[in-house]
């Protein structure tokens, strides 16, 4: 039961954390805002990668850190350029492909089975995502052809695969994972992301910074990273837990399209939204059979 509620803890940080990352990157170059947001998680989690709790463990674990933070910045490159260029009440719904994909490799990988409850939660949640995505095209934006729908995508993929390494990291090796610390995990990942955006920053954006969009700072940056971190952290919390799922885990944080549905109508004042909250009567009803599943 504890690692349903942080999986419903940490959707409601991501929605905001959806928000303050849309509201930064309007008119805003991506490449130094992902840099920035690295930084300040970089800095949030350094007291707890120097703690002695927190085992560094040598090349023997950073190799698979390493890989957990390419994986993670490929689907956050990919996503904030489609966040910037799409509205938010979109791309919340191709985001929540996700789950799908997590959920078909927790059955191939891990053999999970989900009870008929959660199935019809699962079922109901697919729904809706899908029909909110047809909602979508109401706004006149060509799922085919459109470049930052693919981005958003292939964000959706890598975001699928690193809930599946989450997994396999943190799992027992009895069980067949690594058995990592999630502390070590969730602090090392961010360092490794930050050094490689410093790079790209230095590299890529920096010389041609004149021709791009410009960069602004904007204080909803440094409130990326708070919810993020605090989203991942009650996110690996929950997986850690005995008997947690990484599929109901994951279909769990995709209702953090309810916050940014919210705020994308209140706020930044996108179309089509009649259609799109009956779709959203879906997803929490699908919450609701989740969380029966989960007793």
């Amino acid at each position: 039961m504890a690692w349903l509620l942080l999986a419903f803890l940490s959707a409601a940080l991501l929605g905001f954390y959806d928000v303050f990352k849309k509201h930064s990157l309007r008119e805003n170059a991506v490449v130094p805002v992902l840099f920035l947001n690295t930084f300040f998680c970089s800095l949030i989690f350094l007291p707890v990668a120097m703690s002695p709790e927190v085992p560094f463990g040598g090349w023997a674990v950073q190799k698979y850190i390493v890989l957990k933070s390419l994986i993670v910045l490929s689907s956050w490159l990919c996503g904030y350029y489609g966040m910037k260029y799409l509205p938010l009440t979109l791309v919340g719904p191709i985001n929540a492909t996700r789950p799908v994909m997590v959920l078909l490799g927790a059955l191939l990988f891990f053999g999970e089975r989900l009870n008929l409850y959660q199935w019809v939660g699962v079922l109901f949640a697919i729904l809706s995502f899908y029909l909110l995505s047809r909602s979508g095209k109401k706004e006149g934006i060509d799922f085919r052809h459109n470049r930052w729908i693919l981005l958003t995508v292939m964000a959706a993929v890598f975001g699928a695969v690193s809930g599946l390494y989450d997994k396999y990291l943190m799992a027992s090796p009895d069980s067949g994972g690594v058995g990592l610390n999630r502390m070590t995990v969730q602090s090392y990942y961010n360092f490794y992301q930050c050094a490689i955006m410093g790079v790209m920053v230095l590299w890529l954006w920096y010389p041609k910074r004149k021709q791009m969009s410009p960069f602004r700072w904007d204080w909803c940056i440094p409130l990326i990273s708070i919810f993020l971190s605090a989203a991942d952290f009650a996110y690996f919390h929950s997986l850690s837990l005995d008997g947690a799922l990484v599929s109901v885990v994951s279909m769990v944080r995709r209702s953090s399209v309810i916050v940014s549905f919210l705020v994308g109508a209140m706020v930044f004042r996108e179309k089509n939204l009649r259609s799109k909250a009956v779709d959203l009567l879906l997803v929490l009803l699908g919450m609701v059979f989740l969380y029966l599943g989960s007793k």
